[in-house]
């Protein structure tokens, strides 16, 4: 006969069992009353920043689908583990999750690049969340995190996040010569892909990166959005805000759960943490139009920012440096049926979002003219 392992929930199902007909059937009630299963997560973001928001978005949404079952403690950078760390975090039950992106474990495997900041193919972040959901790219990530690593963790996709920034920098960028020699931050393959054009690359976390600019460490840097730029201070540091680019253009959040606190929960609290994270994603997409917007106004208007678009010398030598560094990439054999995969996706779907996309830019020009300057 097959035996089944039991579990902690079991053990405590059974003992409550036994409790109520030890006691008798009035006293059940109380003796069924259980507190809250307190899920224990970390980001890796400063407590000020507005993805601290957007993880309370979603912490919001799961304690009320789940009736008060579960309860949070939400954590910033640092409270437990280091920014970088929170992955290491989780797989060790240090904490029990996390809300990060998967670049910040790259070191461990440049593999995690891949889920959201590797080559750009032609795909936004929404395309390739759909990789991840319909293309098969989940199935791979859990052959990554679970088969090659041996993690003992799972994670789960939300928030398609809008193309990044070329960043910030003392004087507007035209050449990829005005670059050359730049020490500069970001993470990731992205670090790869400046230092193929000539960038001197520093990876630090977003609490680190304005006083590493006011120190001189860094010359120029790129976080991710308006929002969080504003909160850090980078207005304070550099007035030329270079938007567009290739090198961070298709990533999403990634919310963590250590294994063992996540298989110990009942059927119906594991779903609600799953897909809660797709229901927070509709959420902060919302958010993030609201505020990323706004915000960026704010840079121009109220602190003397000047935002360019990255002029297409420089997206074209981004493309031309993803062509040096996928041969590399594709030397490990699972890193190219991940990247096989992502083209294979791509070729298709983003056929038919080019093919049926109206011209937004002709609209807004039609009913906004002359605010929208794209240059050549």
């Amino acid at each position: 006969m097959n035996k089944k392992a039991v579990s902690r929930r079991e053990l405590l199902g059974a003992s409550t069992l036994a409790g109520v007909t030890a006691v008798g059937a009035l006293a059940a009630p109380a003796v069924l009353a259980q507190a809250p299963t307190v899920i224990k997560m970390q980001t890796s973001w400063p407590a000020s920043d507005i993805w601290m928001d957007f993880a309370r978005l979603y912490v919001e949404r799961v304690e009320r689908m789940s009736g008060g079952r579960l309860k949070f403690e939400l954590m910033p950078a640092g409270t437990v583990v280091g920014a970088f760390q929170v992955l290491d975090g989780v797989n060790d039950g240090v904490i029990d999750a996390a809300h990060t992106v998967p670049v910040y474990w790259y070191g461990k495997h440049k593999a995690a690049s891949l889920f959201g900041t590797g080559p750009v193919f032609g795909g936004s972040a929404t395309t390739m969340l759909g990789w991840f959901h319909q293309g098969g790219g989940k199935d791979l990530y859990r052959e990554l995190t679970q088969d090659i690593m041996g993690l003992n963790l799972y994670g789960f996709y939300g928030f398609p996040m809008p193309a990044q920034p070329f960043g910030w920098f003392k004087n507007p960028v035209a050449t990829v010569n005005d670059v050359n020699g730049l020490k500069y931050r970001t993470v990731g393959l992205a670090a790869d892909l400046m230092q193929n054009m000539g960038m001197s690359v520093a990876q630090l976390p977003g609490g680190e990166i304005v006083p590493a600019m006011e120190r001189g460490v860094i010359d120029a840097f790129e976080f991710n959005n308006p929002s969080s730029d504003l909160r850090f201070g980078s207005q304070d540091v550099a007035k030329n805000y270079m938007l567009s680019s290739y090198h961070q253009a298709s990533e999403s959040f990634e919310f963590l759960f250590n294994k063992d606190v996540f298989d110990d929960l009942p059927d119906d609290l594991q779903a609600i943490l799953e897909y809660g994270v797709e229901a927070a994603s509709t959420a902060i997409t919302a958010s993030a139009m609201d505020n990323y917007s706004s915000d960026l106004q704010k840079l121009q208007a109220e602190h003397g920012v000047t935002v360019h678009r990255t002029p297409k010398e420089i997206l074209d030598a981004q493309l031309k440096a993803w062509d040096e560094i996928i041969p590399t990439l594709e030397a490990d054999a699972f890193m190219k049926k991940v990247l096989d995969s992502q083209r294979q996706w791509v070729e298709r779907v983003v056929y038919y979002e080019l093919m049926n996309s109206a011209d937004l830019a002709l609209a807004y020009e039609h009913y906004f003219p002359g605010k929208l300057k794209l240059g050549k």
